[in-house]
């Protein structure tokens, strides 16, 4: 075996691909599986924008864009973002990137390296810990708790702040808690900041438009004391169910986009030009499809809700956003693992274990409800009659 370098060791993973190919191996074998366990829409691309990409492909668009996107996908980026936030965005700080993963990678490369630390939510994206472990900096987690709906605490953020904290890591909404956090926090944090101006924000925003009852999104954008250190991460992938098309973009501080713009160039030269061409479309078209799918989103999000409350030995907090629920399993006696791999193996329902997310997701699953409402039903049936049949077994 070749002498591998000390950072690839210390690479983690998203479980979520794992459970999926463990479910995909399943349904092989004839076992009907009921995927909860992914975080992706269930909905399709709309028709606008596949044509739009086809399109793309047939006028001849085969070759390189530049490194940080179209410009006219740059300048509709800028143009969202000043309708849904009231903020101007000059499209030179717009850096088009395929998918969000590559900004964490990007933001978490340019600050972190042995000796630095690096703040993140916990239970978060795993991507995030992972990149900063391999990066060489200490990951420092931010307790998200369910009693304040797992909204982040900017108390508890500021007071994890050390003369080596180069970037702070927020995500709302939230994966995988489906958390929001209001606005009167997230000014708390913005105030909080002014003492500590050698520190940098990833501010990820990638379910930004997937809110429910009335609630407002608030982006680390519209606060001009801080934009000179905000990364705002955001892009396609859910809003317009575009998982598989790899496009995702961020907003840069300006001393920052070029140099972001030279990691593009390092790492996969540009984005592929109909997929640019497909979130163009996305952006200038009908919006319909957008609202359709959070409707049934909301309609699932009651469902899940609901029924998981019901379910002895578990308690959810109701969803704020994104398409997730994160249900407290303590109840059952199970560890988070063990009850994953026993729904996916004996009960034919796919979850995640909330350890999958950090050490506080102890005693939690994420559920993503990007599924029918008939198949949701179904799934918590049958963790239902997995959890009754396992404490009459134990009886």
């Amino acid at each position: 075996m070749p002498n591998l370098a000390a950072a690839v060791a210390r690479l983690g993973t998203e479980s979520a691909f794992e459970v999926l190919a463990r479910a995909k191996q399943l349904e092989q074998q004839g076992k009907p599986i009921i995927n909860l366990g992914i975080g992706q829409p269930d909905f399709q691309t709309p028709e606008h924008v596949v044509e739009a990409a086809v399109k793309a492909l047939r006028d001849g668009h085969h070759g390189y864009t530049p490194a940080n996107g179209i410009l006219e996908l740059r300048e509709a980026v800028a143009e969202d973002l000043e309708l849904r936030h009231r903020v101007s965005v000059d499209p030179g700080q717009v850096v088009v990137v395929p998918g969000g993963k590559v900004t964490m990678f990007f933001a978490v490369l340019m600050f972190g390296e042995a000796g630095a630390e690096i703040l993140y939510p916990n239970p978060g994206f795993p991507i995030y810990e992972s990149v900063i472990n391999f990066s060489g900096a200490t990951a420092v987690p931010i307790s998200l708790s369910e009693d304040k709906g797992f909204a982040f605490s900017a108390e508890a953020v500021l007071d994890s702040i050390t003369p080596r904290t180069r970037l702070i890591i927020i995500n709302s909404p939230a994966n995988p808690t489906g958390g929001v956090t209001p606005r009167d926090e997230v000014e708390r944090l913005v105030e909080g900041l002014s003492a500590h101006p050698q520190v940098a924000i990833l501010s990820d925003e990638i379910y930004s438009q997937m809110l429910y009852d009335g609630r407002e999104h608030v982006s680390l954008l519209q606060y001009p004391e801080i934009r000179d250190r905000v990364i705002m991460l955001d892009g396609w992938s859910k809003t317009y169910a575009m998982t598989g098309w790899r496009l995702g973009f961020a907003v840069w501080p300006a001393g920052l986009a070029d140099l972001a713009t030279r990691l593009a160039i390092n790492c996969h030269s540009c984005v592929n030009a109909a997929a640019q061409y497909a979130g163009l479309a996305a952006l200038r078209g009908p919006q319909d499809a957008v609202a359709e799918m959070m409707a049934a989103f909301d309609v699932r999000r009651r469902a899940i809700h609901g029924a998981l409350n019901g379910i002895p030995g578990m308690s959810c907090v109701e969803p704020a956003g994104a398409f997730y629920a994160f249900p407290n399993i303590s109840g059952t006696g199970v560890p988070a693992k063990t009850l994953e791999v026993e729904l996916l193996e004996e009960a034919g329902v796919a979850t995640i274990a909330g350890t999958s997310f950090g050490r506080f997701g102890e005693g939690y699953l994420r559920l993503s409800y990007a599924n029918s409402l008939e198949n949701i039903r179904l799934a918590l049936e049958r963790i239902r009659h997995h959890l009754e049949s396992r404490q009459s077994g134990a009886a």
